[in-house]
C-alpha cells in the first residue's frame, strides 16, 4: 500500500482532467478529481464549448438560415428572436452534460471534491472548500487540468452587456443590433458568424492580417465571403487603442479606436484576444514548475512538467487546445504515470471549427506544404455538384484533398459546409493508415451523401495528374 492518499490526483474537471480520472480508475488506482467551481465540465461545458456549439445550433434553426437556399432569401422560421430564445436550448444542454460527466466519474471510482486545490509541495495539494473548511492530501501523482480564462485588458470597462467576453455570452439580456468582435481567433470567428445570421451587422477586428492562420486560404476566403454576404465587415490588420462606452441621443454604444485612426461605433464590443492558462492561485511557486507569461505550462512528450510526477494537459498547455485532444492527452499522462504502454496518432488530429458555415481540417494546407518544399496536388468537390448538396441547399460547401502526386498518399483534408466536422473523421481515418486516392475512388459510399464528396474529389485529383 502506498504511503501516499492516492496514486493519482486531479486538479480540475474539463475534458483533460475526467479523461485522465476515469483511466486512472479503470487501472485500480486510487482517484480523487478537486473542481472548484459549483459544476463539474470546466469551460468545455459550461461557458465554451458546448455553449458556443449549441447557441449556433439554436442560432440556425430559428433564423431558418440553412432553409434560405432552398425556399428563398425571406424565409425564417421564427422572427424577434432573443437571447432568451437562444439561452432555452443552450442551458438544457449544459445541464445533461454535467449530468453525464458526474455519473461517469461516479461509476468509475472517482472520489468528486468540490473544492480549490493548490500545492503545498509537489506531492501535497491543500483543499478549500466554499465554507471556507481546509485540509490537505497527499498524491503520489498530480494531473494539472485547470485550463484557462479569458484574457482582459485592465484598462477596458468590462461590463458584460455591452462590452463582455464569450464566458458572459450565456448572461447576455438582448441581442444587439450591432457588435464588433475584437479578435478573430476561433472563438471570435465563431461568435461573429453565429450572430451575423441573426442579423446583427458584425465587424471582426484582429491585428492579423490573415484570418485563422492554421487553415488552408481557399477555405477561409470561402468564409470571408460567406461573412460578408450576411452583411460582415472585416477589418484585418488593425489595432485596437481603446474600447470605451459612450451614451449619446440615440442611446448607449461602444466607441471602439484604432491605431489607424479609424472609429467604429457599435452597439456592443465582444473581446476575444486569447485565453490565459487558469494557473495563478495553483501555488506552483511550492513545486518546480514556472508557468509562461501567459498562465501557460510547459510539459514533454508524456505531458509531465519540470516535476516528473506533476503532469498537465488540456488546454493549460497550449496548443492545439482542443476539447478532443486534451481528452487524448489526460488518457496519455495516466499511461505513462503508472508505467502502462501508449499507443496515439496525436499528429493527425482534426480542427473542427464551428463558424456558419462550419470548417474542420486534418493534415497540411497548402500554405504549409509549399513552404515545407513538398509537392502536391490537389482535388476539390463542390457541394453543389452533389446530390446531398442539392437537397439541403448547400451551395457554398467544398471538400478538397491535397495528395502526393506520387505516390498518391493524402497530406491533408479540408473542407468548409455543414457537417464538415463529422465529414472530416473519413479523411483522418484513411490518412491515418496510410491510405492513398485510390481507396477513395474504389470505395462505395451511400447516395445521396456529402461522404461521396471524396470520391468525386479524389477522381478530380487523380485527373489532374493526366
Amino acid at each position: 500500500m502506498s504511503d501516499f492518499d492516492y496514486d493519482l490526483f486531479v486538479i480540475g474537471s474539463g475534458p483533460g482532467g475526467q479523461r485522465a480520472a476515469i483511466q486512472a480508475a479503470k487501472l485500480g488506482k486510487r482517484c480523487a478529481l478537486a473542481e472548484y467551481q459549483d459544476v463539474v465540465g470546466g469551460v468545455c461545458i459550461n461557458t465554451g464549448t458546448i455553449p458556443s456549439k449549441t447557441m449556433r445550433e439554436a442560432a440556425m434553426h430559428l433564423s431558418g438560415y440553412g432553409e434560405r437556399n432552398v425556399y428563398g432569401a425571406s424565409y425564417t422560421v421564427q422572427q424577434n428572436i432573443t437571447m432568451r430564445d437562444l439561452h432555452f436550448r443552450t442551458n438544457h444542454v449544459i445541464r445533461n452534460e454535467i449530468d453525464v460527466v458526474r455519473h461517469q466519474l461516479q461509476r468509475n471510482g472517482v472520489e468528486m471534491l468540490s473544492c480549490m486545490g493548490t500545492f503545498a509541495d509537489p506531492h501535497t495539494i491543500r483543499l478549500m472548500d466554499g465554507t471556507g473548511h481546509r485540509q490537505e492530501v497527499t498524491a503520489e501523482n498530480v494531473i494539472i487540468a485547470v485550463g484557462t480564462d479569458t484574457a482582459k485588458d485592465e484598462h477596458i470597462p468590462f461590463d458584460g452587456q455591452r462590452i463582455f467576453t464569450s464566458d458572459d455570452i450565456l448572461t447576455l439580456k438582448k441581442i444587439p443590433k450591432s457588435m464588433a468582435v475584437v479578435g478573430a481567433g476561433v472563438i471570435g470567428s465563431e461568435y461573429a458568424t453565429i450572430f451575423a445570421i441573426l442579423g446583427v451587422r458584425v465587424t471582426l477586428i484582429d491585428l492579423r492580417t490573415k484570418l485563422l492562420s492554421f487553415v488552408d486560404s481557399e477555405i477561409t476566403d470561402a468564409l470571408i465571403y460567406q461573412l460578408r454576404q450576411n452583411r460582415g465587415t472585416m477589418r484585418l490588420g488593425e489595432e485596437v487603442s481603446g474600447i470605451e462606452p459612450f451614451e449619446d441621443d440615440r442611446g448607449e454604444h461602444v466607441r471602439i479606436s484604432l491605431k489607424s485612426g479609424k472609429q467604429i461605433v457599435t452597439e456592443a464590443a465582444l473581446y476575444s484576444v486569447g485565453r490565459v492558462g487558469a494557473t495563478a492561485n495553483l501555488g506552483l511557486e511550492n513545486t518546480s514548475i514556472t508557468p509562461d507569461p501567459r498562465g501557460k505550462i510547459k510539459v514533454n512528450e508524456f505531458y509531465q512538467t519540470e516535476d516528473p510526477k506533476i503532469y498537465a494537459v488540456g488546454d493549460v498547455i497550449g496548443f492545439p487546445s482542443l476539447a478532443s485532444t486534451s481528452m487524448e492527452q489526460g488518457r496519455m499522462a495516466v499511461l505513462h504515470a503508472f508505467g502502462e504502454g501508449t499507443e496515439s496518432v496525436q499528429e493527425i488530429f482534426p480542427y473542427g471549427i464551428y463558424t456558419v458555415p462550419e470548417i474542420s481540417t486534418v493534415g497540411r494546407n497548402e500554405e504549409e506544404l509549399t513552404e515545407a518544399g513538398i509537392a502536391y496536388e490537389v482535388g476539390r468537390a463542390a457541394f453543389n455538384e452533389i446530390a446531398r448538396g442539392q437537397i439541403t441547399g448547400d451551395s457554398t460547401g467544398l471538400l478538397k484533398i491535397l495528395f502526393d502526386p506520387e505516390t498518391h498518399k493524402i497530406l491533408g483534408v479540408h473542407i468548409l459546409g455543414e457537417g464538415a466536422c463529422d465529414l472530416i473523421h473519413i479523411g483522418q481515418a484513411v490518412m491515418a493508415l496510410g491510405g492513398t486516392m485510390e481507396f477513395f475512388i474504389n470505395t462505395v459510399f451511400n447516395y445521396p451523401t456529402l461522404a461521396e464528396c471524396y470520391k468525386t474529389a479524389a477522381f478530380d485529383g487523380i485527373n489532374r495528374l493526366g
